[in-house]
């Protein structure tokens, strides 16, 4: 028997195998196949396209102050101009309270905590109906999108949080009374909480608003409304006692109080409410990596 009597052989079992139903096994480096249970996040599958995670962080920073004159300076404009519109009406013509802290001061504390919780929670609730496009072309984990978007939000958080330490040093050579505290110890965990609770919410509401576009609309003007009912322009102590327990209710009031309790040494800590913060934001992230999952697997066909 020659050579190309052996691969002749050899192929004629190979056929022979298939039409009989038996396929040779193969090994593949990707399987993709239907999702059976809720939590099968393929979380070692985000980690492996780590490096999507990272173009998409660029894309979203490069994509956003594209043809933009100022660029990444907006990242000191906007929260300065938000702190002096908030310095003079809530401050000198409202007369608001601040702890008897310096008016700039208190707002722009407020203002850096609450704007990343804000934009992790408005961006992420986009994700389903801003990438659709991109869904249904090439497969990849899905939940690398809010992720990245929690990512790139950390950066303007970062440059947010230097301009609020060149204030702070400014009021301290000027001999304002404000004080670090030991709290200040709990802001990495502050940080991560906040990112988690846009990142939770931001996915149910994502996940809502494939079917419901009106939704999108709402929630735009629902978070402008939280921020009034969360102490960014006034201290919990200052509030009406009988509205106090409302305020209380909103998951970032121990968030702020804590940021302010830590770097200013004004504001109302306890750990019953931090705890509470904390509890709130694991149910928001667990419910929403389940229905995320779950839309995720035919919002294609609906959106």
């Amino acid at each position: 028997m020659n050579k190309g009597d052996v691969l002749l052989d050899t192929k004629w079992d190979s056929e022979v195998n298939v039409l009989n139903g038996n396929r040779p096994e193969q090994d593949w480096d990707l399987e993709i196949k239907p999702q059976d249970k809720l939590l099968d996040l393929h979380l070692k599958d985000v980690w492996e396209y780590r490096d999507l995670l990272i173009l998409l962080v660029r894309r979203d920073f490069v994509s956003f102050y594209k043809q933009t004159i100022l660029g990444p300076l907006w990242f000191f404009i906007q929260p300065l101009i938000t702190t002096l519109m908030f310095t003079l009406i809530f401050g000198k013509m409202g007369g608001f309270s601040t702890d008897e802290l310096p008016q700039p001061l208190f707002y722009m504390a407020g203002i850096t905590a609450w704007n990343y919780f804000a934009d992790c929670l408005t961006k992420t609730s986009g994700v389903f109906t801003g990438n659709a496009g991109l869904f249904g072309k090439v497969y990849f984990p899905r939940l690398i999108i809010p992720i990245s978007i929690v990512v790139s939000n950390i950066i303007r958080f970062a440059v947010q949080l230097i301009m609020f330490f060149i204030i702070m040093g400014i009021y301290y050579y000027k001999g304002a009374h404000f004080h670090i505290t030991w709290a200040i110890a709990l802001f990495p965990l502050l940080v991560v909480l906040m990112a988690l609770m846009g990142l939770g919410g931001g996915m149910i509401i994502s996940s809502w608003t494939t079917k419901y576009r009106d939704l999108a609309f709402l929630f735009a003007f629902a978070v402008q409304l939280l921020m009034y009912a969360t102490t960014v322009i006034y201290p919990l102590s200052s509030a009406p006692i009988k509205y106090r327990w409302l305020i209380r209710l909103n998951p970032m009031t121990p968030l702020i109080e804590t940021f302010r309790y830590g770097f200013l040494g004004k504001g109302s800590f306890s750990w019953g409410s931090f705890g509470y913060a904390t509890g709130v934001t694991i149910l928001l992230v667990f419910f929403g990596t389940i229905i995320f999952n779950k839309v995720g697997k035919s919002f294609i066909d609906t959106v």
